[in-house]
This record gives structure tokens, C-alpha cells and sequence, in this order.
């Protein structure tokens, strides 16, 4: 049994609308669950097992799958049918693996320190910084593909685009990276997904 943890108009959005993309909205049981927000609304939800008392999480016949990443590996490898991660021995299973951990492990983080106005050497040489990340961006998409993984949406497009979709301000002015970002914010799973976030209510 498949039980996701979701709590609306925020990070597990994304996972949200991942299901809908597989076909799987209607087999996974969704609980959603109040957390603590950044404006001070909220608070943590003693219903929600996730051990820091966030959002999204994956729970499998007990097992307990968190971070976004993770969760959206963790179901694409479980639904491999429905071709939005490539299979173990596809030439495209390292570059999805890869743009997955380098959104958590690079592109956020720099948003994030962008945000709170931090700037440091460390923080640098660790993550570079966002003019780097959009480069990152830019190059891969510079050769026409209208996926990050060429002809073909995946998991990696609605992870890496989702802080865009957010603060469409921070959309960098790139045609390139725009239109990419506009493609995935149009999919249907997408608009599906925000329709359900604006129904939900928090206990």
C-alpha cells in the first residue's frame, strides 16, 4: 500500500502532480497535513509519521521514503511503464540521476542562500552560485531539445523547474529556459495538480 503525505502549495505539490503524470493518483492514498510555514501559519501535524514534520512523504507497506528526490526515484523505478525515469541500463539513467540530485544538492541551495541574502566563499566553492545553476540550465537546453533529457518529459523536468514555477520572477530571461519552464508548467498533471491544491482544506 502506497500512502503520500501532502500538505498544499508546497514542496509536495510536485509529487502531487508526479502521481497524476503516472497514472497513480487514484491508487495511492493521500493524506493531507498541516506544517509549519515559512510565514508562521501552520504547525506540525502529529498525524504525519515524516521523522522533521514535513512534507512530501512516501509511505510503502511501512517503509518510509523521504525528500523529493528520493520519492520521485522511488516511483519511477516502482511504474517504469509510464516512461518518466529511464529504466537501470538506459545511456539516460545517469543524466536523469544526475539532474535529480543536483537540484537538492546545488540548484536549491543557491535559490535558497539567494533568498536570504547570503554570500560567502564557502557557500560558493560548495555550490556555486545561481548565474551557474541558470548556465547549467541553458547549456543543456541550448541544442533545441524540449526536455532536459531530450525528446522525452521526465521526472527530472517537473523536479528541476518546480522553484520557477513558484516565483515565476525568478524565471531567468532566457527564451530557452522559459519556454522550457512554460511546457512543464502547462502539462495537464500540472494544472491538475494545482486545481487540487486550491479544493484542499487542512485539518
Amino acid at each position: 500500500m502506497l500512502t503520500f503525505y501532502h500538505s498544499p502549495k508546497t514542496r509536495s505539490t510536485r509529487v502531487l502532480s508526479l502521481l497524476r503524470e503516472l497514472g497513480r493518483d487514484q491508487d495511492v492514498e493521500t493524506r493531507i497535513v498541516s506544517i509549519p510555514r515559512i510565514d508562521g501559519t501552520g504547525g506540525r501535524d502529529p498525524s504525519n509519521p515524516h521523522p522533521d514534520g514535513k512534507v512530501p512523504l512516501l509511505v510503502h507497506d511501512g517503509t518510509l521514503i523521504s525528500e523529493t528526490s528520493a520519492i520521485m526515484l522511488y516511483l519511477t523505478d516502482m511504474f517504469p511503464e509510464a516512461g518518466l525515469g529511464p529504466r537501470i541500463g538506459d545511456p539516460l539513467r545517469g543524466a536523469y540521476l544526475t539532474w535529480l540530485a543536483w537540484y537538492g544538492d546545488v540548484m536549491e541551495p543557491v535559490y535558497v542562500a539567494q533568498a536570504a541574502g547570503l554570500s560567502h566563499p564557502v557557500l560558493h566553492a560548495t555550490f556555486r552560485d545561481v548565474p551557474e545553476a541558470v548556465e547549467r540550465l541553458r547549456t543543456a537546453l541550448a541544442d533545441g531539445r524540449p526536455w532536459l533529457l531530450g525528446e522525452s518529459f521526465t521526472a527530472a523536468d517537473l523536479l528541476v523547474h518546480s522553484p520557477y514555477a513558484w516565483f515565476r520572477e525568478a524565471t531567468p530571461q532566457d527564451p530557452v529556459i522559459a519556454n522550457w519552464v512554460d511546457r512543464c508548467m502547462a502539462r495537464p498533471a500540472a494544472l491538475w495538480a494545482l486545481e487540487q491544491d486550491s479544493r484542499a482544506r487542512v485539518a
